[in-house]
């Protein structure tokens, strides 16, 4: 039979098909489901380690994602005390999805890595994550430049530390979150006083207050840090200081009640970040962000108000190099030498985001580890 394009019904079914062929062509390519249920962007949720009311990361992150739902007019779907590597990330996911999420976020460094496989079973869902090492078309990175508060923290403690020793206490080793934000903590005490030393204890978990308590009392008792700040979801090491006299700056947290040994406070403002990735997300965008990270500026990431201890000077050397970081410059730029004495950063380099987010598993020189 000789068929002719020019007859107008076939001209319609050979458009057809062509419609038919390329849908199935992208979904092939890009291996997502197409979402026609708008009802999904209605509703979001939102999946935490501790109790959302616990000071801290929890709470936190949960009056900031809840402020953000309330603007847009979501409901927001929460599971907390999900711990890591327990087996509940999986049900929990399932659970909001059997709710008509859209969206979750999932906001413990673990979780991505512990639910990949579920994660690719739902691509139609979006999923946002505080981790960058886990890549899947409908995961989006979604983190704060924190470390770029962690170097004016760092300023700040080199200028008021005395003894030269400063304590950090930290949660995990080879964890390129918490190994950057060490990393750039040290780079702002040398920025202010190359004499300083930061001393490192691992807890070896984000939440554990009993050796959070014990290092903190080792740090200031056996090794003489007269400064202390810490990268753990509570504020047990705050609390310890407070005790014993020492000044400490406190993280992710405006904490009440304190004398003027507390500095100040690195804090996220988690309402602005999280309105960002929502609006996204509703826009339809998300999906083609791998990594999206926000910082000073774009007003997300500050110190709270300083204590008397902190003179005026202090305050605006503090504001000058917060002023350099939102002006473009790079905390991370060579020469860097890791504390074995490898260069991690050649003359006139910039480390990448990628890099940060991904591969920082070493420790700048100036950071020594108490075991």
């Amino acid at each position: 039979m000789n068929i002719s394009p020019k007859d107008p019904h076939l001209r319609i079914l050979f458009a057809l098909g062509g419609c038919v062929a390329m849908t199935i062509i992208l979904v092939l390519m890009f291996g997502f489901e197409i979402d026609t249920d708008n009802k999904q962007h209605e509703t979001v949720g939102f999946i935490i380690l501790g109790d959302i009311n616990e000071a801290g990361w929890n709470a936190s992150h949960y009056n900031g994602i809840k402020a953000a739902c309330d603007k847009f007019g979501i409901k927001l779907l929460v599971r907390d005390n999900v711990k890591e590597n327990s087996a509940q990330c999986v049900p929990a996911i399932k659970g909001l999805i059997d709710e008509g999420v859209g969206m979750i976020f999932l906001t413990s460094y673990f979780y991505a890595t512990e639910a990949k496989e579920t994660i690719d079973n739902y691509p139609n869902i979006a999923f946002a994550t505080n981790s960058a090492e886990v890549h899947s078309r409908n995961i989006t990175s979604c983190f704060a430049r924190m470390y770029q508060g962690r170097y004016l923290c760092g300023a700040l403690a080199g200028m008021k530390t005395k003894s030269n020793v400063i304590g950090y206490v930290a949660a995990m080793p080879n964890n390129s979150e918490v190994c950057r934000g060490i990393n750039a903590f040290t780079l702002g005490v040398q920025r202010t006083n190359p004499k300083a030393k930061v001393l490192v204890m691992w807890t070896g978990d984000w939440e554990n207050e009993q050796v959070e308590a014990e290092h903190t009392r080792r740090l200031i008792k056996q090794a003489g840090a007269d400064v202390l700040t810490y990268h753990q979801d509570e504020a047990t090491v705050a609390n310890v200081a407070e005790e014993l006299g020492v000044d400490f700056i406190a993280y992710n947290a405006i904490l009440d009640g304190y004398s003027e040994h507390y500095l100040t406070s690195l804090v996220c403002r988690w309402d602005l970040f999280y309105q960002d990735i929502i609006q996204r997300y509703l826009k339809g965008e998300l999906s083609s962000l791998k990594n999206h990270w926000v910082g000073v500026q774009e007003g997300t990431i500050v110190l709270s108000d300083y204590s008397a201890a902190v003179t005026p000077e202090m305050q605006e050397k503090i504001e000058s190099l917060k002023q350099e970081l939102v002006n473009g410059k790079f905390i991370f730029q060579g020469p860097l030498y890791d504390n074995k004495g490898n260069l991690q950063c050649a003359e006139g380099d910039v480390i990448s985001d990628r890099t940060l987010l991904e591969r920082i598993n070493w420790l700048v020189k100036g950071v020594e580890i108490l075991e």
